[in-house]
């Protein structure tokens, strides 16, 4: 789905935080846009960042992604380049805000970043959870679940081809 041309990624996914799934169960799921800098723009366009350690909490009224981390662009002038684990400021609308202040206060759920990605219109934009934490046994049970998945298409796979091999006989 990623298109890529000669100066990088103009739309498409960037970044995915696949952890997050696995060690939270998503409540909801928020789009927001974020604040970036030219040379982390151009570093995106590349192909270049991980958000699988960072997460989105308040600071000062807004709300930040703290931890994630955009390389420096190699090729942007000196005292141009930006810092690659800054904090960097999210743009939701004031509802979705609050209601995310609301449940980081009172629920105790974390806002974790599920994938970092260019919209339509090339504007870099960032997939936001509201996740509460799985329990050790939560995910060994999707650990259960997702192996007897896989062995029952194989045991289907097996089936179905041992029917077309008879029914050629």
């Amino acid at each position: 789905m990623k298109k890529k041309s000669a100066k990088g990624i103009s739309f498409g996914r960037i970044a995915e935080n696949r952890r997050a799934k696995f060690d939270y169960s998503i409540i909801e799921t928020i789009e927001a846009g974020i604040i970036l800098l030219g040379s982390e723009v151009k570093s995106l366009r590349l192909g270049r960042a991980s958000i699988a350690e960072s997460y989105a909490t308040e600071e000062l009224g807004h709300i930040v992604l703290v931890n994630s981390n955009i390389p420096e662009y190699s090729s942007a002038a000196r005292g141009q380049n930006h810092e690659p684990k800054r904090v960097r400021r999210l743009l939701v609308h004031k509802k979705e805000r609050d209601k995310i202040f609301g449940q980081i206060k009172k629920d105790g759920c974390t806002v974790v970043p599920l994938s970092l990605y260019f919209n339509n219109k090339g504007i870099a934009k960032i997939s936001l959870g509201i996740a509460e934490g799985k329990k050790k046994v939560d995910k060994r049970q999707v650990i259960k679940k997702r192996d007897w998945d896989r062995e029952k298409h194989r045991y289907l796979r097996v089936i179905t081809k041992s029917i077309e091999f008879l029914s050629k006989l």
